[in-house]
């Protein structure tokens, strides 16, 4: 069994504890966040930090890196309001990795990766098509993080998703759409359904 202490990580500076601490926390959800630009540019980057904040309203939030470069994602938020987040599956996720890659402003990543950008009539916020759950998003506010990371948060205006894998109670099962899951910046993973347990009680 090993033990490392801040000693061991301040000793080593490169990206070997960088990774150590991103892959930390375990597995997470990833989505691929849809935006457009005031001059109709579509923009699409893979974000590893979706989080549940509420049900009523329904709230989710992720958290974005640091603005001391250019975050297309997060200029097109602050000015349009609207964006999607769209779940990966395992058909999509080499061109849901690829967005990560770092384009020019002018370039679509849905051009670039072969991902295919649906809209509907209410916005102009593009959903990726080949995603099995789609949210549209509202921006609601966002928190600055000690270390420069913000906290954004939107609430949840329309889902997209096939009926058949909501349940009686009105879960959803994830599972069922062979989403994957991510560790760090690089590493996927498959998940299956375990088991579903009843609300607990003393």
């Amino acid at each position: 069994m090993a033990v490392f202490t801040e000693i061991d990580w301040a000793e080593r500076k490169d990206r070997y504890w960088a990774n150590f601490f991103n892959t930390l926390s375990g597995v997470r959800s990833s989505v691929l966040v849809g935006t457009t630009n005031l001059q109709g540019q579509h923009n699409l980057a893979i974000f590893n930090s979706l989080v549940h904040l509420g049900a009523n309203p329904p709230l989710l939030g992720f958290i974005l890196r640091p603005t001391t470069v250019p975050r297309d994602t997060y200029e097109n938020i602050l000015t349009q309001k609207y964006y999607t987040l769209n779940h990966i599956s395992e058909s999509m996720f080499d061109a849901a990795h690829q967005t990560s890659a770092k384009y020019e402003s002018d370039v679509s990543e849905f051009m670039a990766t072969g991902l295919t950008p649906q809209f509907d009539a209410q916005n102009n916020a593009p959903f990726v098509k080949e995603s099995p759950i789609k949210m549209l998003m509202e921006f609601q506010e966002e928190h600055l993080v000690v270390n420069g990371t913000r906290l954004i948060v939107g609430q949840v205006k329309e889902v997209i998703l096939n009926d058949a894998i909501i349940e009686v109670d009105g879960s959803i099962k994830v599972a069922d759409e062979h989403l994957v899951a991510t560790s760090g910046l690089y590493n996927y993973h498959r998940f299956s359904f375990l088991k579903k347990k009843s609300f607990a009680r003393p």
